[in-house]
């Protein structure tokens, strides 16, 4: 038995939960998310928690069991509270800023790239360098993260680039130049 899945999941008393047709949806005070079940797996509410049980001992059922319990788990934290991730931006004139929906990046390319940022995910930036991402979908959250930090990832000699706040950098030596009296 699954250690993660055999646990039961709490429900916030501000998160409103549905079962309907192999979809489960919750909705809370920062949105409203839905995840699709797979047979695999069974999901039981009763009162204010939910218990997920494998419907046989195969080997993509035992596999499903913790990875949905845990899914579900963010989905109620996510309705509830939210997640958030941090990027910083290191590099003489590269910043960012936001206008509206789209995320100006200048990156030290020849043009300045616009970022969309889709929906759901809610954007802040402080001191042009340091980005914070904010939304009830984790999985959404970490890939645009992902995308951003993509667009100029972090170089080893001097660290110039996007990374995420609790990163951190591997630096490399630079050239150490010709050696003395020697050819």
């Amino acid at each position: 038995m699954s250690r993660i899945g055999k646990r039961n999941i709490n429900i916030p008393s501000n998160v409103k939960v549905a079962l309907d047709k192999g979809v489960i949806k919750a909705s809370g005070p920062l949105g409203e998310l839905e995840l699709p079940l797979r047979p695999e797996v069974t999901v039981e509410l009763k009162g204010s928690s939910i218990n997920v049980q494998r419907a046989d001992e195969s080997r993509s059922a035992r596999s499903l069991h913790g990875l949905t319990r845990t899914l579900i788990d963010n989905m109620l934290k996510g309705v509830n509270e939210g997640f958030e991730k941090k990027l910083e931006i290191i590099g003489v004139g590269y910043k960012a800023d936001i206008q509206g929906e789209v995320m100006n990046l200048s990156l030290g390319y020849s043009h300045p790239i616009k970022y969309p940022l889709p929906k759901g995910v809610k954007a802040s930036v402080e001191k042009q360098t340091l980005i914070t991402l904010k939304g009830p979908d984790k999985q959404l959250i970490g890939q645009v993260a992902a995308d951003i930090r993509a667009l100029r990832m972090p170089e080893p000699y001097k660290g110039k680039g996007i990374k995420y706040s609790n990163e951190v950098i591997r630096r490399k030596a630079g050239k150490a130049g010709k050696a003395a009296g020697g050819k």
